[in-house]
């Protein structure tokens, strides 16, 4: 199946392209950056801030690991049974509740996990039995409320929700038809956003047009929306963030190492009804993560965006894309998230781990 190949496409050493780079900005709002020890050497894919002291990531090999000290020292474990699942989304709630998103190479490799003890057991919530689905990642608007997204399955998107925390149902009848061969990337975790306790926004790729599937009621209906983003069998939207009910920005680009030059982002301001490409980012292939700088429900926030692109490089905009900066040297990087302005995390490649403020 052509998206399952692209499981190993999203680990293949990325083109680099020629970029005209921006006059660097002043000495005052250079982010600094901070390496930090997960604990693990095992590949590092989605990362979830809590506050500015406790984050969870997790990653291969069954791999989570999470600090409670805004990462002076990280815990990592390995979930029980899962040694051979990569988890490529985590939410976290606390310094003791988490979730985890699993995938594989079996349509049972999706599963949905929690942690209730800061990750010394975990429960198994749900087990995909589809054999056509493939879930990309998920997104929650309260510790007990989330959203589950799969590839397209014959038409239609399997995904679930949770409304207690605990049980996982299929929305599939709630969510709009799909393109042939409409399908998410499972690159960082962030293909599905949320915010505030209704909306959510879902980044596609896959078919002929790049989409943005958006709810305004927590799931019970959706409209899909066009992108300008490149959209093919390996190229698309990957990532989404809103900073509150309206202004967001979607990224992506194409995994085909021998099309390098397609990394952009494009922003909406009536609430991903409507995308405009913004100035070209100075990465290249395809852009895994991204997250605005003020972290998640604080208000209208801050128009700071950093992206990632894994081996294509990472950059940051102070106005949502019209001026670019490099993240020189950070290379590698799948996840961006932050807790706040002075508290973002990078994740990626054996393990490393980036500290990002501003």
């Amino acid at each position: 199946m052509l998206k399952r190949s692209l499981v190993t496409f999203l680990i293949a050493v990325l083109s680099f392209g020629t970029w005209s780079l921006a006059e660097a900005p002043s000495e005052n709002i250079q982010p600094t950056l901070t390496p930090q020890n997960s604990g693990t050497t095992n590949g590092l894919i989605a990362v979830s801030p809590v506050n500015p002291q406790v984050v969870w990531a997790s990653g291969r090999a069954g791999t989570f690991t999470v600090t409670t000290d805004g990462g002076n020292t990280w815990k990592a474990g390995m979930v029980p049974g899962a040694d051979a699942l990569q988890f490529r989304d985590v939410q976290g709630v606390s310094a003791k509740v988490a979730y985890l998103m699993s995938i594989g190479t079996n349509p049972t490799d999706f599963r949905i996990y929690k942690t209730v003890d800061g990750g010394a057991t975990w429960t198994m919530q749900f087990q995909n039995q589809n054999p056509d689905a493939f879930y990309d990642c998920f997104a929650f608007w309260t510790p007990k409320k989330g959203i589950a997204h799969s590839d397209s399955a014959n038409g239609v998107f399997p995904d679930l929700r949770s409304t207690d925390g605990t049980t996982w149902q299929d929305i599939s009848n709630f969510m709009p038809p799909a393109l042939p061969g409409e399908f998410s990337f499972a690159a960082s975790g962030t293909c599905v956003a949320t915010q505030g306790g209704q909306n959510a926004w879902i980044a596609t790729g896959g078919a002929t047009i790049a989409r943005i599937l958006a709810t305004r009621d927590g799931g019970d209906t959706w409209n899909a929306y066009d992108t300008p983003l490149v959209s093919s069998p390996s190229a698309g939207a990957f990532t989404v963030a809103f900073r509150n009910p309206w202004d967001g920005i979607v990224g992506g680009g194409d995994l085909d190492p021998a099309d390098p030059n397609n990394a952009r982002t494009a922003i909406s301001g009536d609430g991903g009804v409507t995308w405009t490409l913004t100035n070209p980012p100075p990465v290249a292939g395809a852009i895994y993560g991204l997250a605005y700088s003020h972290g998640v429900g604080n208000g209208n926030g801050s128009r700071t965006v950093v992206i990632t692109a894994n081996d294509g490089g990472a950059a940051w905009t102070p106005d949502e894309g019209n001026t670019w900066f490099m993240l020189p040297g950070v290379t590698g990087y799948w996840a961006v998230a932050f807790a706040s302005s002075k508290a973002g995390w990078l994740v990626g490649t054996n393990g490393r781990i980036l500290k990002i403020s501003f």
